[in-house]
């Protein structure tokens, strides 16, 4: 699989560990290699065995491609990289039918790797994995000609609620009140890609004058649309937003040291406890409240997360909001809802 690029190659070996795989690294890495210099990602799905020599590759990666969230983590910060995917892992099961499910899940689970263009437009080819999203678009179209619909797609949606299953907001929020209560550094648990380059979000006030516009708009009807908020911002300038927010010292990322976000925010459902109990607030749960695993995932992505609003506009719907003030917005609502100190 090749994918074009301006940038010099960088190849994916999934099955280095193989006879193959190993080949083909050394290969790879060797300095009269056609298309050279490549620099080397070997995935496999045991840990680096000690016979094998860790110069073949640039990084080593230990992933399960039959599941298709670790694949997802491991190897979306290096998707925006990555030119060429080498394909020489394999499975084998007694019945042919078994190796050929098994293999083409894995190989499936990998295509992560494939890059769109963005900003991404409605039109953008559907990811080939499962999404229960798409399930729900297919479902509604079914139902015509008799009922319209139309479908609202939003970037990583801030609003207020303590009863949503994906709550960036509430997340960091959280994160937030616990180093500040705790008097823990507030590090960005994302990488650099995610911390210098553009994302977008949408306004949960956005989302719902856009939904009430294609309701009552003929034009709208059985048509799918984009909606984020118009702009796009970086981490590192949320971050700032973020720490202001909470009176807590703004430092750069920081990646001489392994931080493991999801485990921090798992170990402190008490600390939420007793900040909960503390400032008076109505009683939440962190598990119930943060969602460190989506967030995670939302940090580790390896493409700019910017979708085009084009659609919209063409269509009349011009509602628009600057991200860091709705940020500042939200925040200042969850205080007054006492769900936040």
């Amino acid at each position: 699989m090749e994918q074009d690029s301006s940038h010099f190659a960088v190849a994916l070996v999934v099955g280095v560990t193989g006879m193959a795989g190993l080949s083909l690294a050394e290969a790879l890495k060797s300095p009269n290699a056609l298309g050279g210099p490549w620099k080397v990602y070997g995935a496999a799905r045991r840990p680096m065995p000690v016979w094998f020599p860790p110069s073949t590759v640039d990084s080593f990666i230990t992933l399960d491609a039959m599941n298709l969230d670790d694949t997802s983590q491991k190897l979306s910060p290096i998707s925006n990289q990555v030119t060429h995917v080498f394909w020489v892992a394999i499975q084998v099961r007694q019945a042919e039918e078994d190796n050929v499910t098994v293999n083409s899940v894995m190989l499936s689970n990998a295509q992560l790797i494939q890059q769109y263009d963005t900003p991404f437009r409605e039109d953008t080819p559907r990811l080939p994995y499962p999404n229960f999203y798409h399930a729900l678009e297919d479902l509604a179209a079914s139902y015509g000609p008799t009922v319209t619909y139309s479908v609202h797609r939003s970037s990583i949606i801030i609003g207020a609620s303590s009863r949503s299953v994906y709550n960036a907001l509430l997340t960091l929020t959280a994160y937030a009140e616990i180093c500040k209560h705790e008097g823990l550094r507030f590090r960005f648990p994302g990488t650099r890609y995610t911390w210098e380059h553009f994302c977008d979000m949408s306004d949960a006030r956005v989302l719902a004058e856009q939904q009430i516009w294609a309701a009552v708009t003929p034009r709208a009807k059985n048509e799918a649309f984009n909606c984020t908020n118009g702009d796009v911002f970086t981490w590192r300038s949320l971050w700032k937003v973020l720490c202001e927010a909470f009176d807590l010292e703004f430092e750069a990322l920081d990646e001489t040291q392994d931080f493991d976000f999801v485990g921090l925010m798992k170990g402190k459902g008490q600390v939420w406890d007793d900040i909960v109990a503390k400032h008076g607030l109505h009683r939440t749960k962190l598990e119930e409240i943060s969602c460190p695993d989506a967030m995670n995932h939302v940090l580790h992505f390896g493409f700019q997360h910017v979708c085009s609003m084009n659609k919209s506009r063409e269509y009349g719907f011009y509602k628009h909001v600057d991200t860091l003030k709705s940020m500042k917005m939200w925040l200042q609502r969850l205080r007054q809802m006492k769900i936040i100190p």
